[in-house]
């Protein structure tokens, strides 16, 4: 968001110099080819840096040294507050969910489920997130546009509690449409050596609780554009009656993801966390999986929790089988904690204290490092 990308070959490829011809005078002077012509807007990019100065601000930690513009982001590491302290990164993107974003013209709410792929996978490990820096690329920079991305960027790091310290937009004239976008982001945190989270610390008898999802979150696009849209079979603007006669199909696959950060946080501050599983892209199964040593298996009980049902539409219309959604999609789940399990009902209240849905799916027995889906999903 800090500048766009090619501005400084403008000054090396002598675009601004003037044309003459040697012999008798000079020639007349002509028009020179500009960065313009080439289909680069610094003006608008600069212009997109202006909108979002606001809405940047409201996302800055004290830690945060500088103001938006720069060449890099400071962040001021206050080491003194731990014995030994470990920085973590995660980098993401949103996928394919951008297509349903741009065919809308809605631009404000993907940069929630960016913030949210960064900061959940960050905070699994048990770390805070502290800052985040994002990369737009797009065919033409449209200020307003760029604007409304970034502003959806800046809400996700408030949700999430961690500063937005700068970026990049990127202008690929000739290679992305006009109209075409893509976004990623890299965030940083930090987590005390001996408090990281993980599958060292999950034991036979802990608890497996799971956190709901707002929905599809940002996985399994490809697969919802294909047996929903393609083809013809339904439009974004179908209002569903499955969705309660509504909202618009459109609306539900725009539906942010859910920020689980500040939650999962809270969460260790007052039970006995053994492990958090970020659910995306490989669903619970490929998820949870990664949170278990190699001598326990989780029991997960499907008949605990119904999914939305943008799932069961999905799966109607696709003519998709269990497996493959589970496979494919968080199934209502966007979040697990395996906590300890005498501080299963502590941690199920405390989230419901803060508006997070939450209930017991399972819990950790011997095994061999497996998830074991049991039961039917409660349908209809």
């Amino acid at each position: 968001m800090t500048h766009v990308s090619e501005r400084n070959s403008a000054g090396a490829d002598g675009a601004d110099r003037q044309p003459w011809t040697a012999g008798a005078g000079r020639a007349p002077r002509k028009r020179t080819v500009t960065y313009a012509d080439a289909g680069v807007s610094i003006h608008a990019g600069d212009r997109a840096v202006e909108l979002l100065k606001t809405k940047v601000k409201k996302t800055t930690r004290p830690e945060v040294m500088g103001d938006l513009g720069g060449f890099a982001g400071l962040f001021r590491l206050n080491a003194g507050k731990y014995r030994s302290p470990i920085l973590a990164s995660s980098t993401d993107g949103v996928g394919t969910k951008l297509v349903i974003a741009q065919q809308l013209d809605i631009h404000d709410t993907i940069g929630i489920d960016l913030v949210a792929m960064v900061v959940d996978d960050l905070v699994a490990c048990g770390a805070e997130p502290l800052f985040l820096l994002d990369y737009i690329a797009c065919g033409e920079v449209v200020p307003d546009r760029v604007a409304e991305i970034g502003a959806g960027i800046a809400d996700g790091c408030r949700y999430a509690g961690c500063a937005l310290l700068g970026g990049e937009t990127a202008e690929h004239p000739g290679v992305m449409r006009p109209d075409e976008y893509d976004v990623s982001a890299t965030g940083v945190g930090v987590v005390e050596e001996s408090e990281i989270l993980g599958r060292e610390k999950v034991e036979v008898g802990d608890a497996v609780i799971a956190m709901r999802s707002s929905g599809l979150h940002s996985n399994g696009y490809s697969l919802v554009r294909h047996v929903l849209l393609g083809a013809g079979r339904m439009r974004l603007d179908t209002v569903v009656d499955d969705f309660g006669g509504q909202r618009t199909l459109g609306e539900e696959l725009l539906t942010p993801t859910k920020i689980y950060a500040k939650d999962c946080l809270g969460l260790i501050e007052e039970t006995d966390v053994r492990a958090f599983a970020h659910v995306t892209g490989g669903g619970i199964p490929g998820n949870l999986v990664r949170i278990l040593p190699d001598h326990v298996d989780a029991v997960v009980d499907r008949a605990t929790w119904r999914p939305q049902s943008i799932f069961d539409l999905i799966q109607a219309k696709g003519r998709i089988d269990d497996a493959e959604m589970e496979a494919t999609f968080n199934m209502g789940v966007g979040m697990f904690t395996i906590v300890s399990a005498e501080d299963a009902d502590r941690a199920m209240a405390y989230l419901t204290g803060r508006g997070v849905e939450a209930w017991q799916v399972g819990e950790v027995v011997e095994g061999t490092g497996q998830v074991q889906m049991m039961g039917q999903h409660t349908r209809g």
